[in-house]
């Protein structure tokens, strides 16, 4: 599949939802396709929910990080944590964004407030028709594992215009880096994900 000079992917979430793992999964298919790939150091701190960012290019590129306003993808793990995120947001950026939150725990000691992501993915709504909004949560729960969830986003990543990499090469990558015990319910997950993308149309759907 072509793609312009770069092919730019930020993954946002907090500590323990598999932002690295994902990166790396794609990062790696992309290189079995014979792509270049660059990919950042981890931003943020993984414990106690602290924000984990991880951000590639897969192209003609020397530095990973992400140009404002010129993300190709935007896979967001826990939905607050799009706020972070908002410009790098372009007219044909695809968003995934997770609907299950994890409020860090400055809210539960009632230092912050949790904000309010339904208006925000109202804005995002009016900006774009390129939003996709999955429980990926519950899916995976449905599937046996919460951790799973990360690999569900990955799916609909996967069906997403533009994508560069071929599906097989995705389910290839997942093989070579996920437990091999897990990984029939993996590719389970990953195929849920791919099919409710695609059921959307590309239109914004909570499922």
């Amino acid at each position: 599949m072509s793609y312009k000079e770069s092919y730019q992917v930020y993954i946002i979430g907090v500590g323990g939802q598999g932002t690295i793992k994902t990166a790396t999964i794609i990062g790696e298919a992309a290189m079995a396709q014979g792509m270049n790939v660059v990919m950042s150091e981890v931003h943020g701190m993984a414990q106690r929910g602290g924000t984990v960012v991880t951000e590639l290019k897969i192209g003609d590129a020397l530095s990973p990080l992400v140009d404002k306003h010129s993300a190709d993808l935007l896979l967001v793990f826990e939905p607050s944590e799009l706020l972070r995120a908002a410009d790098l947001i372009g007219k044909d950026t695809h968003i995934i964004s997770n609907c299950s939150a994890i409020p860090p725990f400055t809210v539960s000691l009632g230092i912050s407030e949790y904000p309010d992501t339904d208006k925000m993915f109202a804005r995002l709504k009016e900006k774009t028709d390129n939003l996709f909004l999955v429980d990926a949560e519950r899916i995976a729960t449905k599937l046996g594992n919460i951790i799973m969830a990360n690999i569900v986003i990955l799916g609909a990543a996967a069906a997403t215009a533009q994508f560069p990499i071929e599906k097989k090469a995705v389910i290839e990558s997942m093989k070579q880096n996920l437990p091999p015990r897990s990984i029939d319910m993996n590719i389970k997950a990953f195929e849920i994900g791919y099919q409710e993308f695609l059921n959307a149309a590309n239109k914004v759907e909570t499922v």
